[in-house]
């Protein structure tokens, strides 16, 4: 599902007004996402129609590609709500570099409202990775700190396309909780939650309620956390180039830490 298109922002030190490509797994990640300068693509937690989506889009149209939602927990150190920007993604033997490294002066806890903001590897999968013992694994295996189904396919694509490519990614599942089967199963083909079937499910198995109320807290944690972010989407001119056009500046209209993040990573990836 694309879900549209604005015009855009230029990248730091850039002209490029084309829209920046947001890639997320679920309806309510791609409505946070969605804004001026932002083509927002929705794979439904679906692999194969997220590859489909994007082998009908014409990566000339965009300027970068950014991987944008939730994730789970590998590293157990990381609480749900925790922020995660890639500095690379792997998949199996393959890996790519989400861009230069960020430096600490641009990931500023404060600036975010006081929310953990962790540089790391994100693990792509092709099917979610809900067992708590299949957590660990992966993460002894890649030491990646979150997983995804998306951040993979995005990155490849944007490689093939000579795009670059960022990873924001917010913790939903700790390491230490297993998602519920009847929460893996219950995304609809739109990138919905289907609450008939989660319903039936209770219905069928009166225990899965406390392990779906925890899970339902880690998820509402995780996606006020991704609202929280949305501006860092928001690719801007630097403060100095934005000067040289506008004497004084509206609040709205100042770069960020985070902002500056993702547009720096973007404009260095490859680097």
């Amino acid at each position: 599902m694309i879900l549209g298109t604005g015009e855009g922002l230029a990248l730091a030190g850039d002209d490029d007004a084309r829209p920046v490509l947001i890639v997320t797994g679920l309806l309510q990640e791609a409505r946070i996402a969605a804004g001026p300068g932002m083509t927002v693509i929705c794979s439904s937690s679906n692999p194969a129609q997220l590859r489909s989506l994007l082998t009908g889009f014409d990566p000339g149209t965009v300027r970068g590609v950014i991987s944008f939602g939730v994730a789970g927990g590998l590293d157990p150190e990381l609480e749900s709500g925790d922020v995660v920007v890639a500095t690379e993604v792997t998949a199996g033997r393959q890996c790519w570099r989400a861009g230069a490294a960020l430096s600490e002066e641009l990931i500023d806890d404060a600036e975010l409202g006081g929310r953990r903001i962790v540089r790391a590897r994100l693990a792509g999968v092709e099917q979610v990775v809900p067992a708590r013992a299949a957590k660990a694994a992966l993460h002894r295996e890649t030491g990646a700190a979150a997983v995804d189904m998306e951040s993979h396919i995005a990155a490849a694509y944007a490689s093939d396309a000579g795009l670059p490519f960022a990873g924001l990614r917010v913790i939903s599942d700790p390491a230490r909780r297993a998602l519920p089967a009847l929460a893996v199963s219950a995304v609809k083909p739109d990138g919905n939650i289907n609450l008939g079937a989660v319903l039936r499910g209770i219905a069928r198995n009166p225990m899965v309620v406390g392990a779906l109320m925890t899970t339902g807290r880690d998820f509402n944690r995780a996606l006020r956390s991704l609202r929280g972010c949305q501006p860092a989407l928001m690719m801007q001119r630097s403060a100095a180039h934005h000067n040289r056009n506008h004497a004084a500046r509206r609040p709205a209209d100042i770069a960020t830490p985070a902002i500056s993040a993702i547009g720096r990573q973007l404009a260095a990836a490859g680097s």
